[in-house]
């Protein structure tokens, strides 16, 4: 599968935010993109059942307002605001914590959607400092990537979903992963991040990502 790392990268928008929620401090990361095609059709590619798998992971559960969702291998949560076709919101609870993503789409013109998705969670523990925004941002831009390929398929093509999982893995993946978490630890400084801090939890993002020792780890 040839994909070009810089456009893909270069078509996502990233943002920092700090704020608060119950009085804990959050981080937030927006990322948002363009598709070629019209609300509807995006909106059911993110919602529909038999779409999400071709592009994203196989979903299971109770897939209405205020039902339960579960991803395979993944986060599972609640949904909290479905209303078609323009925003989503659903808790994303994995590894013991909780998160809030929320999925905002817009016309962009005729035959063209801008997707927004914003993921907040609290501030716990050291894991921003050492991993930063690209934590989740790098896994997310992945994500959209997946759904963009899926997207332009032509029609009457299957999708190759596995080629496109194996792809991170690929060279032209891991300079995509890394143009990836360069771009979130920009956002980040631009927020307020102190710069050393921000370029040195992009390279352990960076690192996880592509599978190899953090920088300083020694493996």
């Amino acid at each position: 599968m040839k994909i070009d790392p810089i456009a893909y990268v270069g078509a996502v928008v990233r943002e920092v935010a700090f704020g608060e929620r119950d009085g804990k401090p959050t981080r937030a990361v927006i990322a948002t993109r363009g598709y070629d095609t019209d609300i509807d059709d995006l909106w059911d590619a993110l919602t529909n059942p038999e779409r999400i798998p071709r592009w994203f992971l196989p979903i299971s559960g109770d897939l209405r307002l205020g039902g339960r969702y579960k991803f395979e291998g993944q986060a599972g949560g609640e949904i909290r605001r479905c209303e078609p076709p323009r925003r989503l919101a659903v808790t994303w609870e994995a590894m013991g914590s909780v998160s809030w993503v929320t999925v905002t789409l817009a016309e962009d013109g005729a035959e063209r959607t801008r997707l927004e998705l914003e993921h907040v969670a609290v501030v716990e523990g050291e894991f921003w400092d050492r991993y930063g925004p690209g934590a989740v941002g790098v896994g997310w831009d992945l994500a959209l990537l997946g759904l963009a390929l899926y997207l332009a398929t032509p029609p009457g093509e299957a999708f190759d979903r596995a080629a496109a999982s194996a792809w991170p893995a690929s060279d032209d993946g891991k300079d995509f992963i890394r143009r990836s978490s360069s771009d979130w630890s920009r956002a980040s400084i631009a927020a307020g991040t102190d710069e050393v801090a921000a370029r040195r939890a992009a390279a352990n993002t960076t690192a996880f990502y592509c599978g190899e020792p953090e920088p300083g780890s020694g493996g």
